[in-house]
């Protein structure tokens, strides 16, 4: 049983693999075919996101795929970044060029009001062109300085609710415990079985 993970993110692959390392289904990705097309991130939200690499991965490779598309929801900013989440600072951007412009953005918002969310919608589809899709969120505040130097993205400006570890001051099974991601992934094992 073969499922193809519908990214190029190496990090996403790593941890997806993790988190799925226990079901009886070989983990494949664009390193087993270097001839998948690039998927274009041009949705209107995450589903919408996810939805779309899944289904193009799937029909490509003639396998299941499975794609995620996550967001960092900050209230202060109206839901910013949001489905932007990965090029909130352009479209050629690092995870610190990210994290800079949302806490500058933020200088100045008392601590109460910096709450934020993680969510994240994973979508598998199958190659007749079935899709199904499963949400994970995971609600907290925004630090103000980064903290820690493990995972990446905003996790080392997250604080999820509950917690005095940022995401990026945990191990990887500490954040797969309550992440938005392993949330989702929690939900969508049993879709993976079925559709494997």
């Amino acid at each position: 049983m073969k499922l193809v993970l519908a990214t190029r993110n190496v990090h996403k692959i790593a941890e997806l693999s993790a988190m799925l390392s226990d079901l009886d289904v070989e983990i494949l990705s664009f390193r087993d075919f270097p001839d998948l097309p690039e998927v274009v991130e041009d949705g209107e939200t995450l589903e919408d996101n996810a939805i779309k690499k899944a289904r193009e991965i799937s029909l490509a490779t003639g396998l299941p795929a499975l794609a995620d598309d996550t967001g960092l929801e900050v209230a202060a900013l109206g839901g910013a970044p949001g489905v932007i989440s990965a090029r909130y600072a352009g479209e050629v951007c690092s995870y610190e060029d990210n994290n800079r412009k949302l806490l500058h953005e933020l200088e100045g918002v008392p601590d109460e009001k910096r709450g934020a969310a993680f969510r994240c919608v994973v979508a598998l589809a199958t190659p007749s062109g079935e899709v199904t899709t499963v949400e994970g969120r995971t609600d907290g505040v925004i630090l103000r300085e980064p903290r820690g130097d493990t995972g990446f993205g905003y996790d080392p400006i997250f604080l999820p609710n509950g917690q005095t570890l940022s995401y990026a001051e945990m191990s990887r099974d500490e954040k797969n415990a309550l992440s938005h991601r392993g949330r989702a992934l929690e939900k969508a094992r049993e879709l993976i079985t079925q559709a494997t």
